[in-house]
């Protein structure tokens, strides 16, 4: 577990800096103790690990130094924190650091563990970190600080109102910073992937001529310029992994034993504590002390190690490069407990599931289908097409479809366009209690294994599963409603709205589970991306392993309201965007509950709308479970628990009624999830369950609360 000021003294750090600043060398050995791997941590991650010890040093020397003149002594950290982040300023400018030739992420596989088990997700993870380091070479000095610092924010050892502090800003204009650090990331991850590629883009290789395999800013802006205007080139973010997600995973240090002891014997030399008399001395680091602040922490894998560290790419023809020595291999990240179930347990949950359970269809309707029909019959009930692309093609409003059971392997992608009306709606159902499965695994992973354009539709009851893309994908859709469907096992997406006109839409009573592409980074349950309407509902659904997250509303401009869901064992659980990150959407997010994600439970990413969060629960989110650091959200009677960090809010933000205001010491009746996880029961609701029930007024009912 990271060493944490907040974790190791915690409320005691007003009292233990005044018991210091009179001159008590207990406190001021406990104090320095509990941040020294924080300010390590920071320092490492902006300018390397060769200079961070004696950085380090200086700094928490200059602390001792000046903390007689900190007058509120609460605000330590935030202070701590800046004279790090100028020390390292400090030496940006006193040094010009000339960038290696190679560069290389720490990855070492796990001796206990046979390579044929580590599971493709984790490959992927680990090579998109490794690119992701690579591409950190590429930014300019000013963002790899400011990575520091937000790396220590998303791994909870920082605060926004920290992070602003550091740089000497409001967080309002640290957020825009933020923004823009972030943008620049990603282009960059765009650049190496591009210049990764094989064979490369040729107008990339005619940007490239005549450069060394160094990066640098001149580089970086003229091979941009190729990227805006390439689309095979500017097409290589597809499928790239929120930093968020890969940040923590960047191979395991310690914090140097020499660096504790080395600033023990600064300090027994007789640094007075606080600046006062030598009566206030410290004269003794002890060996406790010492061995305290030498806990294994997650330490980031800095873009050099020296003029020697292997390459992000080949050189320009007729460049050379420098031999690579190994570098010494870090301690084994078996070392850090994984906060959550891993991929392949994952993996095996999903395998060993029930099918989905089987739910009532329609009785009667005007067309129908069946797997051992003929897409040349009349479409009757005696004479059923075999297609639903058929049936979507000669279907007319106020019609119904019925899908009698059994497996329909699509063959070529099915376009949905025919539109009802308010008072014509088209059904698309199951027949009966009969269980039709479209299994779309034959198609190619460019296509959409289902498209719908028309609205005024009801889906229900059905299960689609195996598109390498996406699987059912609503363009458009007006006043279409989806419930009691299974979407798994599908490559980007089980369900996703998108595009402008986007409006009046439900999905209630559904399941989105185990979408993930064949690399294993990317991949939602369900999504409400990249459009604009306004009355779209989500309710009732449980969306649980999928790669990235279980509803994500990213680029989607028009508030929606989300309401009694379940989102666990995703990489995030809910993320709440908005826009391109500027646009401020103020979503309503009722009743809902986060559990067991690999990341974080919900998310703002980066929205500064003024989210309304009421009545909804966090549960073991392995970094955050609440993260919404940007949206001026108002958040009441919500619950976190056994969080990484529970929450992280914005300085635009009320809280009112949640369970950190007024910390309670038994939150809920249960911690087992295992009924909530099982089979739907026979009206297709939620299943009832114990789990996170509250024992407060904080939290979600986990039960369905229609019209919230």
């Amino acid at each position: 577990m990271l060493v944490d000021g907040r974790r190791e003294a915690g409320t005691d750090v007003p009292r233990l800096v005044a018991a210091a600043q009179a001159g008590d060398a207990a406190a001021l050995e406990r104090l320095l103790g509990a941040h020294l791997t924080l300010v390590h941590h920071l320092i490492a991650r902006a300018v390397g690990p060769g200079e961070a010890d004696d950085l380090t040093q200086e700094t928490m020397l200059r602390a001792v130094r000046g903390l007689a003149g900190l007058r509120e002594p609460e605000r330590f950290r935030s202070w701590l924190v800046a004279i790090a982040y100028r020390r390292v300023q400090e030496h940006g400018r006193r040094r010009v650091l000339e960038l290696p030739h190679r560069l290389e992420a720490l990855d070492v596989p796990d001796p206990g563990t046979d390579f044929a088990d580590r599971s493709v997700a984790e490959l992927a993870l680990s090579a998109q970190r490794r690119e992701l380091v690579r591409a950190t070479a590429w930014l300019d000095q000013a963002d790899r600080q400011l990575l520091a610092l937000w790396w220590q924010e998303v791994l909870g050892d920082l605060d926004r109102a920290e992070l602003a502090a550091a740089l000497g800003v409001e967080p309002s204009h640290a957020a825009v910073r933020l923004k823009r650090m972030k943008a620049q990331l990603d282009l960059v991850r765009s650049l190496v992937r591009a210049l990764d590629a094989e064979p490369r883009c040729a107008g990339l290789e005619r940007a490239a001529a005549g450069w060394d395999g160094r990066p640098g800013s001149v580089w970086r802006k003229r091979l941009a310029r190729h990227l805006r205007e390439c689309a095979e080139c500017g097409g290589r973010a597809a499928g790239m992994v929120p930093p968020e997600r890969l940040l923590p995973g960047l191979g395991v240090l310690l914090v140097p034993d020499r660096l504790a002891d080395g600033l023990g014997a600064a300090l027994r030399k007789g640094v007075p504590a606080a600046g006062r008399s030598t009566a206030g001395r410290v004269t003794a680091w002890t060996a406790a002390g010492a061995a305290t602040v030498a806990t294994a922490v997650l330490l980031a894998v800095v873009p050099w190690s020296g003029p020697d560290s292997p390459a992000p790419h080949p050189p320009a023809p007729g460049a050379t490069a420098p031999a690579a020595p190994s570098p010494a291999a870090p301690p084994s990240p078996s070392a850090v407990a994984s906060p959550s179930a891993s991929p392949s347990a994952t993996a095996a949950r999903s395998a060993e599931a029930a099918p989905p359970a089987a739910f009532p269809g329609v009785a009667v309707a005007d067309l129908y289908v069946a797997p051992d029909g003929s897409d040349d019959a009349d479409g009757s009930l005696a004479h059923p097409f075999a297609s639903l692309a058929r049936a979507a093609a000669v279907v007319r409003p106020g019609q119904t479809i019925a899908l009698r059971g059994g497996t329909y392997r699509l063959a070529a992608p099915v376009g949905i366009g025919t539109t009802g009306t308010g008072t014509q709606r088209i059904t698309l159902s199951a027949y009966r209690d009969e269980h039709p499965v479209l299994d779309a695994s034959a198609l190619p992973a460019s296509a959409w294994a289902v498209t719908q354009t028309g609205g005024f539709w009801t889906v229900q009851g059905l299960e689609l599963r195996g598109a390498a893309g996406h699987g059912w994908v609503c363009s458009g859709c007006r006043s279409t409603v989806f419930q009691r469907v299974a979407f798994h096992g599908n490559g980007r997406s089980g369900l996703l709205l998108r595009d402008a006109g986007t409006s009046g839409n439900a999905v209630l009573d559904s399941d989105f589970y185990d979408n993930r592409d064949a690399a294993g980074t990317a991949g939602i349950g369900l999504g409400l991306t990249f459009g604009s309407g306004g009355g779209n509902v989500v309710r009732g659904n449980r969306l649980h392993d999928n790669a990235t997250d279980g509803l994500d509303l990213g680029g989607f401009t028009s508030p929606v309201t989300v309401d009694s869901n379940w989102s666990y064992r995703n990489g995030n659980g809910f993320t709440l965007g908005g826009g391109d990150g500027r646009t401020a959407v103020a979503h309503l997010v009722v009743n809902n509950a986060a559990w067991d994600n690999s990341g974080l439970g919900f998310n703002d990413e980066g929205n500064p709308g003024a989210l309304r969060l009421a009545g909804n629960s966090a549960f073991r989110n392995a970094l955050f479970g609440f993260y919404l650091p940007d949206a001026a959200a108002e958040l009441s009677a919500d619950a976190a628990l056994g969080n990484g960090r529970d929450v992280q809010r914005g300085p635009d933000s009320r809280s009112t009624g949640n369970s950190w205001d007024a910390p309670a010491a038994d939150l809920f009746a249960s911690t087992d999830p295992s009924t909530a996880e099982a089979a739907r029961p026979a009206d297709g609701g939620l299943p009832p369950t114990a789990f996170l029930r509250p024992r407060t007024a904080a939290g979600a009912t986990m039960t369905e609360q229609h019209g919230s």
